[in-house]
């Protein structure tokens, strides 16, 4: 529905070839430079320059009118999203699988949100730690799973949904540390709280601290738990250290229970994926997978 010419431009401008860009859009190269000159025109500026071996660039212009086209393309396919939605009728049971953090902390409004819109969809949600719920997708327990980590398991496929940061945590109640800042080799020297073996987290923290030469039997581990929640709940009565997503502690942060502490040169960031089977996706995943993204707080 939107303007053709600027198709033309956007797949010029992606090829930097006109005879690409021609092929492409099973039209002639003489009526691509038309529309291009036509964009030119009404724009009152160049858009393509023509750099060494007959090659083109785009100018500023062009490098700016790209932009505002990129974001264009996204309303448009938005608006023709939630205009099929209208003639669609969904209904049935999806069953969702999440990592821990992502069930207790992520999901949760994305989900009240999508049974307002679509109330016919039930959603049963089971949680687990990353290998379980991967587990599960290989098993056909679950149409669906979002979880942490790398990935890691060919007969999956994966999709980045959204990022995380994990941090280094401490209680204000801790008496017996009063840093906020230390060094990776410090982190050796301190009682850990961390996750169980097969969670998500864990493998995301060892592969951040590798480049340090850090190994997880380096550091000094006084508890390994099955849940975020215990973990907190243990960091709040100990003198303790603990690595918890920022999602996990944004409340207690707010409550000054508890207080960030940064480690020198480490950062640990992870994405949290969609992961599906290879293949075709069902429509009620794929209709969860395209609302989640679209989701705004």
């Amino acid at each position: 529905m939107f303007d053709f010419r600027l198709q033309v431009f956007y797949t010029v401008a992606k090829r930097l070839n006109f005879t690409k860009a021609a092929a492409e859009l099973f039209i002639t190269q003489p009526a691509v430079t038309k529309h291009i000159r036509e964009l030119e025109s009404y724009f009152k500026t160049s858009l393509f320059e023509r750099s060494g071996n007959k090659k083109i660039i785009l100018t500023t212009a062009g490098k700016t009118l790209l932009q505002h086209v990129e974001q264009l393309f996204a309303i448009y396919r938005e608006l023709e999203y939630d205009m099929n939605l209208l003639k669609e009728q969904y209904n049935g049971v999806l069953h969702i699988g999440a990592s821990t953090t992502v069930a207790q902390y992520v999901i949760p409004p994305i989900l009240a949100s999508f049974h307002q819109k679509f109330n016919d969809v039930e959603i049963q949600l089971i949680t687990a730690n990353t290998e379980d719920i991967e587990q599960s997708l290989l098993n056909k327990e679950i149409q669906l799973g979002i979880v942490e980590g790398f990935a890691r398991n060919p007969q999956i496929k994966y999709e980045e949904f959204l990022q995380d940061e994990l941090v280094l945590v401490r209680g204000n109640n801790n008496k017996s540390f009063k840093k906020d800042t230390i060094k990776p080799e410090e982190l050796k020297n301190y009682p850990l709280l961390l996750r169980e073996p097969g969670s998500g987290t864990l493998d995301v923290i060892a592969h951040a601290l590798a480049p340090h030469h850090i190994k997880l039997a380096d550091l000094k581990i006084e508890m390994q738990l099955g849940s975020t929640e215990g973990i907190k709940a243990y960091l709040l009565h100990s003198n303790s250290l603990a690595i918890l997503s920022v999602h996990a502690i944004l409340k207690e942060l707010k409550n000054n229970e508890c207080r960030i502490i940064d480690v020198k040169g480490l950062t640990i960031d992870r994405p949290f994926y969609f992961i599906q089977p290879h293949g075709q996706l069902g429509s009620l995943a794929e209709l969860f997978i395209r609302f989640a993204k679209s989701y705004k707080n």
